[in-house]
């Protein structure tokens, strides 16, 4: 009986928490321009507004730039970092690590507004470098996180192995060590590329004037009103927010089935 109700509790949770996000993918193929039940049919025009809609086209190319760019920054210090700390011994490694994970036990918009009042201290202003900025410092522990956790079940025999074969550390780690993190890797670039995409209370503090990302572009149509255009924009957001992950995992399984065969 106890266990039967866990299972409801968790159930109602769940329902709570994605409900919310079902009715607005439904309301994305309403004919009608008004959200209301029962929808009197169904259609496709509000994606094809929205693709029509130059300010989301243009908030789209930003925040895939801004993620592209965060991915491959915070992938490359993050593999660095973790090869560092797990393979060679750094003094006060431990302080290190607990400094690069520091931006995820800190609350984001903390962390907006005391990266923004150092910059204003330091007279810089805001740019679009300053918003890669602020989410590479935001995203690099996400990658950190994942890197080092594949990275310590790697065994230093094999790479040893490798060189006392007569490979250098470069060949080892393209051709040894690269190759088994390898779904670490694309794990954490596929964390820091969605984060980043979904990122709003940093961006609002960081971007400049004139730009404007996804999460904030439909901020500022909410101002205005509820269009339909935004349940088709929440839509596709969801879709490649929960796509991109679960299309990492299955790269991921893909790479460790092929080196298992």
């Amino acid at each position: 009986m106890g266990w039967s109700l866990i299972r409801l509790w968790a159930l109602l949770v769940y329902l709570f928490m994605f409900l919310p996000v079902a009715v607005v993918v439904l309301l994305s193929f309403n004919a009608s321009q008004f959200g209301a039940f029962p929808m009197t049919g169904l259609s496709v025009r509000w994606f094809v507004e929205l693709a029509q809609n130059e300010a989301i086209l243009r908030a789209f190319r930003t925040s895939i730039l801004l993620g592209t760019l965060t991915a491959g920054i915070s992938t490359t210090l993050g593999v660095l970092a973790s090869l560092a700390l797990v393979r060679y011994r750094v003094p006060g490694s431990n302080l290190i690590s607990t400094f690069l994970i520091a931006p995820i036990l800190v609350p984001e918009v903390v962390l907006a507004v005391a990266l923004l009042l150092f910059l204003n201290f330091m007279s810089i202003n805001k740019s679009f470098t300053l918003l890669l900025f602020g989410h590479v410092i935001f995203t690099l522990p996400f990658v950190v996180l994942v890197v080092q956790a594949r990275l310590v079940s790697i065994k230093r025999d094999i790479e040893e192995a490798a060189m006392s074969l007569g490979a250098s550390p470069r060949q080892t780690f393209f051709e040894i060590t690269l190759p088994l993190m390898l779904p670490a890797v694309l794990a954490g670039a596929l964390f820091a590329f969605t984060i980043s995409f979904d990122d709003i209370t940093g961006t609002l503090f960081w971007k400049p004037g004139g730009v404007e990302t996804v999460p904030t572009q439909i901020f500022a149509m909410l101002r205005n009103s509820i269009s339909p255009e935004i349940n088709a924009l929440g839509t596709v957001m969801i879709v490649l927010t929960v796509g991109l992950p679960l299309l990492g995992a299955a790269i991921a399984r893909q790479l460790a089935r092929n080196r298992g065969g």
